[in-house]
């Protein structure tokens, strides 16, 4: 009998909201780039891993994490939400590899005290 096992993932969801006070014609979300480094630095810890790319999806950018327990993946989630520069609003979607489409499963807004 075959079993198949589930990757437990967490999406990231970050209001797609223009940094304010940039000068004109500068990238209007240079913090996409600050959570894709945070990401990369907890992958090279081995804390999680970064389960695909980032992905801009109706009105918010979608970080996508796996590789941990779900404590794990919150925690990381939490430390995404609380980035200097990160919109307000920031929430995770806890689902897995087998999902049809974005955002379904639990929500979970953050950070998570």
């Amino acid at each position: 009998m075959d079993h198949v096992v589930m990757a437990e993932i967490v999406e990231i969801h970050v209001p797609l909201v223009p940094t304010e006070g940039l000068a004109p014609g500068a990238y209007p979300f240079p913090w996409i780039d600050q959570v894709e480094d945070l990401l990369a630095g907890l992958e090279e810890e081995g804390t999680v891993e970064v389960y695909d790319d980032g992905e801009e999806y109706g009105d918010v950018y979608i970080f996508f994490i796996t590789g941990a327990d779900e404590a794990a993946l919150l925690s990381a989630a939490s430390r995404v939400a609380v980035l200097g520069g990160v919109p307000a609003g920031t929430f995770a979607i806890i689902t897995d590899d087998e999902a049809s489409e974005f955002g379904m499963g639990r929500r979970v807004d953050l950070p998570v005290p």
